[in-house]
C-alpha cells in the first residue's frame, strides 16, 4: 500500500489565489493583534524625541553662531567707529593743509608784490643815471686829465691857472651830489640785491614748501580714500552680520519654537501610549479568557453556527484541535515518503465513508478536486496559516464559505486514491492527507492536535 504524496506547490498557489479574491483575512482579530505588536505609539514618541533632540542640538549651534556673530558684531562696531574717527582726523588735517597752503599762496603773492616795486625802484634809478649821464661823462673825463696831466704847482700860466681853477669849482660842484647820489645808488643797488637772494631764498623755500604741502595733500587724500573704503566695507560687513544675527534670532526662535510643540506632542503621545497599554492589556486580559473559552470550546466541539470570522487566533490553539477525522496516523511530518522526500503532512488511515470535519474555524480557500489526489479542500485558518485536506471523495462546502471548528466538510471513499500509489500501506483503506502551512512553508501539525498520542500507532512500511 502506499501513502498519499505531498501536495506540489501549484495547488498552494491556486488555493491563496481564491483566499485573496475573499479579502476577509484582513478583518481578522489575528492580524489586529500583528498590528499592536509594533506598538507605533512608541515608535512615535521616540521619533519625535529624536527630533527634539535634533531640534536642541540645532538650537545650541543656533545660539553659539549667535554669540559669535554678536561678537563679531560688536567688533565690527568699534572698528567702524575707529575708522570714523581716522576719517574725521584725516579731515581736519586736510582742512589744516589747505590753510597752510593759503598762507603760502599769501606770502608768494606778498614776495612777488615786493619784487615787483623793488624791480620799479631799480629801473627808476637806472633812468636817474642814463640822465645824468652827460654830467657824470664830463666830470669823469676831468678827473682823468687832472689824473693825467696834474696842473704845475708854482709855474703855471694864467690860462693853465684859469682852466684849473674853473674844473675845481666844477668838480666842487658835482662832485658831492654825485658822492651822495653814487652812495645812495650804491645802498640802494645793495639793499636790492639783498631783496633779490632773500626773494629768491623765499621763492625756494616755498617752492619746496608747495611741493611738502601737495605731497601731504595727496598722501592724507589717499588715507582719506582708503579709509573712507574701508569705512564702506566695514559698512557692509556690519550689514551683514546684523542681518545674519536677525536670521540667526528667528530661526532660534523658531527653534524654541518647534522644541515646545515638540514637547506638547510627546507628552499627548506618552498619554496616549499609556491609555494604549492599558487599552492592550485589557484587550490581552480578554483574549486570554476568550482563549481559555476557546480550549474549553474546542474541547467540547460544539461549533458557533453564526460566526462569520475565526473566534481566536489560529496560533493560540495549539494543543486543543481534534483530527479532522477518526482514525489512525500512518506516517507523519518528515517521515519518508517512499520516493526519496520526507512528507510534508501526515497521514490518516480512515473507515469508508467517514466524514471529515473542520479542525478550526476558517474560510474555505479552495475545494475541489486535484489531479488523482481525490477532493481537495483548504482552509484558511487566519495569520497566515492554511489546513491542507486532501484524498476524500464527496466535498460538502464550497470556495467562499465560512465553516467553524467540527463542521462537516466532506466524506471518504471506498479506498484510497490513485495520487496515493508512491506510498505503500498495509491494507486498502481511505487515508486522508493533512497539512498545515505557515506563511506557505509546511509545519508539523502534531503540535495542534489535543491528543496525539492517540494516533502514535504508525506503521513503519515503507
Amino acid at each position: 500500500m502506499r501513502l498519499i504524496r505531498p501536495l506540489p506547490g501549484a495547488l498552494l498557489v491556486l488555493a491563496l489565489t481564491a483566499a485573496t479574491v475573499l479579502m476577509l483575512w484582513s478583518t481578522t482579530p489575528s492580524n489586529a493583534t500583528d498590528a499592536d505588536a509594533t506598538d507605533p505609539d512608541s515608535v512615535g514618541t521616540i521619533e519625535l524625541e529624536q527630533e527634539q533632540e535634533a531640534s536642541r542640538l540645532e538650537l545650541q549651534s543656533v545660539a553659539n553662531e549667535a554669540a559669535l556673530a554678536a561678537k563679531a558684531l560688536e567688533a565690527l562696531q568699534s572698528d567702524v567707529a575707529a575708522l570714523r574717527a581716522d576719517q574725521q582726523d584725516l579731515d581736519q588735517k586736510i582742512a589744516e593743509t589747505a590753510s597752510r597752503r593759503a598762507e603760502l599762496d599769501q606770502q608768494i603773492k606778498a614776495g612777488e608784490q615786493t619784487m615787483t616795486g623793488l624791480s620799479e625802484r631799480q629801473e627808476a634809478v637806472r633812468l636817474s643815471l642814463i640822465s645824468r649821464r652827460s654830467v657824470l661823462a664830463e666830470v669823469l673825463a676831468a678827473l682823468q686829465r687832472l689824473g693825467r696831466d696834474p696842473p704845475p704847482a708854482l709855474l703855471v700860466s694864467p690860462e693853465d691857472a684859469l682852466s684849473s681853477v674853473r674844473s675845481a669849482i666844477m668838480l666842487g660842484a658835482v662832485v658831492p651830489e654825485i658822492r651822495a647820489e653814487t652812495q645812495a645808488l650804491a645802498d640802494d643797488l645793495k639793499e636790492l640785491a639783498a631783496l633779490r637772494q632773500a626773494i629768491a631764498v623765499e621763492r625756494v623755500a616755498l617752492a619746496k614748501a608747495l611741493e611738502e604741502n601737495a605731497a601731504e595733500e595727496q598722501r592724507l587724500a589717499n588715507l582719506a580714500s582708503e579709509k573712507a573704503a574701508l569705512q564702506e566695507q566695514s559698512s557692509r560687513r556690519l550689514e551683514r552680520e546684523r542681518e545674519r544675527a536677525e536670521a540667526l534670532s528667528v530661526r532660534s526662535t523658531e527653534l524654541e519654537s518647534v522644541i515646545a510643540r515638540l514637547a506638547d506632542e510627546i507628552v499627548s503621545l506618552r498619554q496616549a501610549a499609556e491609555a494604549a497599554r492599558k487599552a492592550e492589556e485589557e484587550r490581552q486580559r480578554q483574549l486570554a479568557e476568550q482563549l481559555e473559552r476557546a480550549r474549553a470550546f474546542a474541547a467540547v466541539a460544539v461549533p458557533d453556527k453564526n460566526r462569520i470570522m475565526p473566534a481566536y487566533a489560529f496560533s493560540k490553539l495549539t494543543g486543543t484541535l481534534s483530527l479532522p477525522v477518526q482514525g489512525e496516523t500512518v506516517r507523519y511530518f518528515g517521515a519518508d515518503d517512499g520516493t526519496g522526500h520526507t512528507l510534508a503532512g501526515e497521514v490518516l488511515a480512515t473507515e469508508k465513508g467517514a466524514t471529515v470535519v473542520a479542525p478550526a474555524d476558517g474560510w474555505i480557500a479552495y475545494a475541489g478536486p486535484f489531479r488523482s489526489y481525490g477532493q481537495v479542500v483548504i482552509i484558511d485558518t487566519g495569520e497566515n496559516h492554511h489546513v491542507v485536506l486532501a484524498g476524500m471523495e464527496k466535498i460538502k462546502v464550497s470556495a467562499g464559505r465560512f465553516v467553524v471548528a467540527g463542521e462537516p466538510l466532506a466524506t471518504m471513499g471506498q479506498t484510497r486514491f490513485a495520487g496515493s500509489a508512491a506510498l505503500s500501506l498495509a491494507s486498502e483503506r481511505p487515508t486522508l492527507y493533512i497539512e498545515i502551512r505557515k506563511d506557505g512553508q509546511p509545519v508539523d501539525p502534531r503540535s495542534w492536535w489535543k491528543d496525539d498520542m492517540s494516533s502514535r500507532k504508525a506503521s513503519n512500511d515503507t
